[in-house]
């Protein structure tokens, strides 16, 4: 019987000469869909029993444990982030703990696709694409949203102050990776008008 494999909706793309950050895929992301009610004792227990973390709950935030990440999707929703081989081993241990209990927990890991921008000039970068404003104290490292990027649905999680990860839709990668490859580029760069250096 054949194995069943994973292609990345990216594969064999190099980043693009003269851009201003670094962009890449990050293809061994894997990734769970939980729902349940956080106003259920039972089930926040049983997820932190299995994540060692227990379960961020106000909105737009995120928590880690080692290398498990947990991004907060609305009031009865979050996004578990890990390696791919272990999502497999988490989502068994969660529906382990969870039986009996109101809640979902889904593999979806082949749903989207994860683009890592890194560099100074991000957040000018990314707000080509999203009427966000990136530069206002909020979207600080941990911070996570749901976000319309080029047209489209885009998950935003801050990694780092000039570290960020882009959720797309895997359907949607080429066209993203497309529009970072013309936002990006150095000689495309913009400043901010209060950040410019008006010289002597």
């Amino acid at each position: 019987m054949s194995e069943l494999s994973y292609a990345s909706p990216l594969a064999g793309l190099a980043q693009p000469p003269d851009l201003a950050i670094s962009i890449r895929e990050i293809p061994d992301r894997g990734m769970i869909d939980l729902r349940g009610l956080a106003t259920d004792p039972a089930f926040m227990s049983a997820v932190q029993d299995v994540l060692g973390v227990a379960l961020p709950i106000a909105p737009r935030t995120s928590v880690s444990w080692g290398d498990i990440k947990v991004l907060w999707l609305s009031i009865d929703q979050w996004l578990i982030l890990s390696t791919r081989t272990k999502a497999h081993e988490l989502l068994a241990h969660l529906k382990a703990a969870l039986a009996g209990i109101h809640s979902l927990a889904v593999d979806v890991s082949d749903m989207r696709a994860v683009i890592r921008l890194e560099g100074d000039g991000i957040r000018e970068i990314l707000m080509k694409g999203t009427s966000l404003d990136l530069l206002a104290p909020e979207y600080k490292p941990g911070c996570c949203r749901r976000m319309r990027y080029a047209e489209i649905a885009a998950l935003l999680h801050v990694v780092e102050d000039e570290v960020f990860d882009i959720y797309v839709f895997r359907s949607y990668a080429h066209y993203t990776w497309s529009f970072l490859s013309a936002t990006a580029r150095e000689s495309a760069k913009v400043k901010l008008f209060g950040a410019q250096d008006l010289g002597d």
